[in-house]
């Protein structure tokens, strides 16, 4: 609570005068010099661990799970499930599948087919497993490997997708690379990126990072907040 002033006294000539209370200090100039220097920093580090996830991709640790299980705005399973179209039978790939957020969903499409997911996080793979066997999935195919090398024969996979997980690759361009050499040459590849998200690849870079890579873009579905972006392999 901020002091008030101290009584009324009555000072030369009958004039009121207020005694002065204790000085408030956080009204310091020096106090609010510090506060300054405070907030500064705190802004300065938050900018700095940003500029930092920017530059150095890495997966999102298991213990940090809650990320990768909350609702996904924007990137929906639902608008997954519109572009990607997986039909019955179909031999699909899925690139850092977490905690099976999009896989359940899309295996259960598959009618015949199967699901196979990598990550290279083992504890991912065995949580993604645990859920399917809850929900009686029973066609998908966990592998730990890394995205960059996949253990996956030439053109295997009528389709692939990946959400959130280009920009933790260390290279993105081999990512994309090998998703195009395990496709078929009628496959098709979706990705699915989320404003917020550090490692974000935005759809311009997604763009410019296809045709470097042997894909050309089919179709976009959502904006710069949220998308999944349609690609085909050009032969």
């Amino acid at each position: 609570m901020r002091p008030g002033p101290g009584p009324i006294m009555i000072g030369p000539a009958g004039r009121h005068m207020c005694r002065p209370g204790p000085y408030d200090l956080r009204h310091h100039p020096t106090a609010m010099a510090h506060k300054r220097r405070l907030l500064t920093a705190a802004v300065g580090g938050v900018i700095g661990a940003a500029a930092w996830w920017r530059t150095h991709p890495s997966p999102c640790p298991y213990a940090q799970r809650f990320w990768v299980e909350a609702p996904h705005p924007l990137i929906t399973r639902e608008r997954l499930l519109e572009i990607l179209a997986p039909d019955p039978g179909e031999q699909l790939l899925e690139i850092g599948p977490g905690t099976g957020y999009y896989s359940l969903p899309v295996a259960e499409k598959l009618n015949g087919g199967r699901l196979f997911i990598a990550d290279v996080q083992q504890q991912m793979l065995d949580h993604t497993m645990r859920r399917a066997t809850e929900a009686g999935v029973a066609n998908i195919e966990p592998a730990r490997a890394d995205a960059q090398a996949l253990p996956y024969a030439n053109g295997t996979f009528d389709g692939a997708f990946t959400v959130t997980t280009l920009g933790e690759v260390p290279d993105p361009d081999q990512a994309l690379r090998e998703l195009a050499r395990v496709l078929r040459p009628s496959g098709r590849l979706v990705v699915g990126e989320l404003f917020g998200d550090p490692h974000m690849v935005t759809f311009g870079s997604l763009r410019a990072r296809a045709e470097r890579t042997g894909f050309g873009i089919d179709r976009r579905l959502g904006g710069p907040l949220g998308y999944f972006a349609l690609l085909r392999p050009v032969r």
